[in-house]
């Protein structure tokens, strides 16, 4: 069993552990009426699409359906789902048989996931919390009711667990107390149960650096610094580069960092662009790196003015760079040597920084409009 699945015969085990508690098939109208007061608070006022996962013979799937909510309902035991689909029917829900971890529902999207009596069972509640986050649409949140029950020997997810399984997803988590609520269980209770309501965060908007990388010709030869004493790529060759800074273009920003690194001041008119290339590093986030081209004179003669950072500054043949690059930028250059004016560069974890001749060519070119 791995650790976001569980067999067959594992879910109809666990089934069978509620089988003779009142409150799992709601049989009961006194605890099938508090349950349903309990949802209304929980779900959309509206008729939503509501993920039943776990979902056993559908009696929570059922209450929400006759709320006006489109139900999909999924349960892992063949048996459970077959009840369910009869007690179901003529709601218009639907009921499949697969893991309530990674339901089968394809690219569908929810207003709700519900889960009741399922995290306790699983044994990465976290990695299952962020994929059933990833079913739900913008605003929408997950029901999750969970408890520890016995005495003896207690099964189940405390409240503080399940809450710190959820906390890095959450934007806000409600939690309910219901063990008080004898009308739920058909009689009083002492364990602890809880209602846990969690509504995610809304994703972050995707950001990326941006860098700009100066291609420096003097005839067939390029300009390259050798990194020193900045914490990373130390002791490769590189393109004169650096970010562009709050409120700069990227025009602006290769002026300035061509000043800044080599000395040369060049003008707009000096500068063509080259390449863009979207870029990863091994364990970095992605960047976008404007390459630009200049010819040699344009600005005055190159001077390494960062030797702290700069153990070398000279020309190297385009059509024969040497090996101790960084990857990207070696890629950056070959892919502009080649013609090409927009390129992918996505590193894998794991990944030298360094270019590698013998390693995959990471690069990728997109074609352009002619």
């Amino acid at each position: 069993m791995s650790d976001e699945t569980l067999t067959a015969a594992y879910w109809d085990a666990a089934a069978a552990h509620f089988d003779d508690e009142p409150d799992h098939g709601l049989r009961d109208p006194a605890v099938r009426a508090a349950w349903a007061a309990r949802l209304a608070d929980w779900l959309p006022g509206e008729p939503s699409d509501v993920l039943d996962l776990g979902c056993g013979t559908g009696s929570l799937a059922l209450l929400a359906a006759g709320r006006g909510h489109r139900v999909t309902a999924v349960d892992r035991s063949p048996r459970m789902a077959g009840e369910a689909r009869a007690k179901l029917a003529g709601t218009g829900a639907r009921v499949l048989v697969g893991d309530a971890a990674r339901p089968p529902v394809g690219e569908r999207r929810f207003d709700v996931v519900l889960a009741r009596h399922v995290m306790w069972m699983l044994a990465d509640p976290a990695a299952v919390l962020r994929h059933w986050a990833g079913l739900l649409r913008p605003g929408g949140r997950l029901v999750l009711v969970e408890g520890v029950w016995g005495e003896t020997d207690p099964a189940g997810i405390p409240a503080a667990t399940l809450s710190a399984a959820a906390a890095p997803l959450a934007g806000r988590i409600h939690t309910e107390r219901l063990s008080a609520d004898a009308a739920l269980w058909g009689r009083k209770v002492t364990d602890e149960r809880y209602a846990m309501v969690v509504h995610p965060a809304a994703p972050r908007r995707h950001t990326e650096v941006v860098d700009v990388h100066l291609i420096l010709r003097r005839g067939d030869q390029v300009l390259l610094g050798r990194r020193a004493n900045t914490g990373y790529a130390d002791g490769l060759l590189h393109a004169p580069s650096g970010h562009a800074e709050d409120g700069e273009d990227v025009r602006e920003a290769m002026i300035r960092e061509a000043w800044e690194e080599t000395g040369i001041d060049l003008a707009p008119e000096d500068l063509r662009v080259a390449l863009v290339m979207q870029h990863r590093a091994p364990e970095g986030r992605p960047r976008i790196g404007w390459f630009f081209e200049a010819a040699y004179g344009a600005g005055g003669e190159p001077v390494n003015r960062e030797p702290d950072k700069c153990s070398q500054l000279d020309w190297f043949s385009l059509d024969s760079l040497p090996d101790d690059m960084v990857a990207y930028c070696r890629a950056g250059l070959e892919a502009y040597r080649a013609g090409h004016r927009f390129v992918l560069h996505w590193h894998s974890p794991g990944d030298p920084i360094a270019h590698d001749p013998k390693g995959p060519d990471r690069a990728v070119p997109l074609p352009a409009t002619p």
